[in-house]
């Protein structure tokens, strides 16, 4: 099957590829700048960026965390991360992964948008209120993910009542994917939540409104899986977990070594200060809840709102600002490392532009 270009607003992606925004630290200039160079989205994510080049941009902070919603962020680390990934991929375009869940999300939309992302993709709650973060931009493309036609169907209503607009694409991801779901524990294992059966009725929902993209995510490993929901009626896919698995990954490298050593076995869905199940590698951190060894609990970055200032961390055992950040520092003993289901598949590094040639031609080509 040869692949047709995927438009998604007024931004044409050669091959239709996104490379999930993965954070904190995971996709960022060389990563994101190298998928776009090649062919597909590279979409760089926007949390926690005041840990951009060792904490250069962290302004404030307290036992060497960042302090506050404010510098969690930083702008200007964002600005830099566009700056460098655009040398990269020159005008091809670009995109921005913006957590719904952080505390200061509109800011941090319009910050992407002057920054110089061609397109914003939202996760991790109902974006409702997108595109009011997005007037004067208006070439930006807007692409919430959703879990469910349901979903789909507030979010089209909202905007249509608020904004007169519609998405320019939206993805959907199943509950194989890295990192946060929009499912239960439960409905993460019954067959009806399964990506491939949320097409249908998506598809569906999207003749309503109009006739914009669909884009699968959670679970999708070589070409054979591309072709299964190209011909499903999807217009492209998204993926996170195999670009780990690239030299230009801005992943620590002790990050990709846990990632390469990763049986099946090792990983698992968990709890998530965020309110929704997790997936990623249970490692010595998890050890460490359930023994009571695990560091202390202080909210010093305050950010996501439904931990609630850190009661929901309490819960859980941990700080997922702290431990996310810990990870894309290198920290093995204390980091959180979120990865797909796929995740053991990663068995080697290679380069964005030969993972690129393996999706599109096959990996025996």
């Amino acid at each position: 099957m040869s692949y047709k270009s995927l438009k998604i607003g007024k931004h044409k992606i050669k091959i239709p590829i996104v490379q999930g925004g993965m954070g904190v630290g995971i996709s960022w200039d060389r990563l994101a700048g190298s998928v776009s160079k090649e062919g597909g989205l590279g979409v760089i994510s926007t949390v926690g960026t005041g840990y951009y080049k060792d904490k250069k941009y962290i302004q404030k902070a307290i036992s060497d965390r960042p302090y506050e919603v404010a510098n969690f962020y930083s702008k200007d680390a964002l600005k830099q991360i566009f700056k460098n990934a655009r040398k990269i991929c020159g005008d091809k375009p670009l995109g921005a992964n913006v957590l719904h869940a952080i505390n200061d999300y509109g800011r941090v939309v319009r910050d992407a948008c002057e920054a110089g992302a061609d397109i914003i993709i939202t996760g991790a709650g109902l974006p409702t209120n997108m595109p009011e973060y997005t007037q004067g931009y208006d070439d930006v493309a807007l692409v919430p993910i959703v879990s469910s036609a349901k979903a789909l169907k507030i979010i089209c209503k909202r905007w249509m009542q608020r904004y007169n607009r519609v998405p320019d694409a939206v993805i959907v991801e199943g509950p194989l994917s890295g990192g946060h779901q929009g499912f239960t524990y439960e409905q993460c294992f019954d067959p009806n939540y399964q990506l491939e059966n949320l097409i249908a009725p998506i598809l569906e929902e999207i003749k309503k409104w109009g006739d914009f993209p669909l884009i699968a995510a959670g679970g999708i490993w070589d070409k054979k899986d591309i072709d299964k929901f190209l011909e499903l009626g999807c217009k492209g896919v998204q993926m996170g977990t195999r670009f780990i698995g690239t030299f230009e990954c801005d992943a620590h490298e002790n990050f990709k070594k846990i990632i390469l050593e990763a049986k099946e076995e090792d990983i698992k869905l968990f709890k998530s200060p965020v309110g929704y199940p997790a997936r990623g590698v249970k490692t010595e951190l998890f050890k460490k809840i359930e023994d009571g060894s695990a560091p202390k609990i202080k909210c010093i970055s305050n950010c996501v709102s439904p931990c609630k200032r850190g009661i929901e961390a309490k819960a859980v055992g941990y700080c997922i600002a702290d431990r996310l950040s810990d990870a894309v520092l290198g920290d093995k003993e204390k980091g959180l490392f979120f990865t797909g289901s796929n995740g053991y598949r990663v068995q080697e590094l290679i380069s964005v532009k030969e993972l690129m040639d393996r999706l599109v031609n096959g990996e025996d080509s």
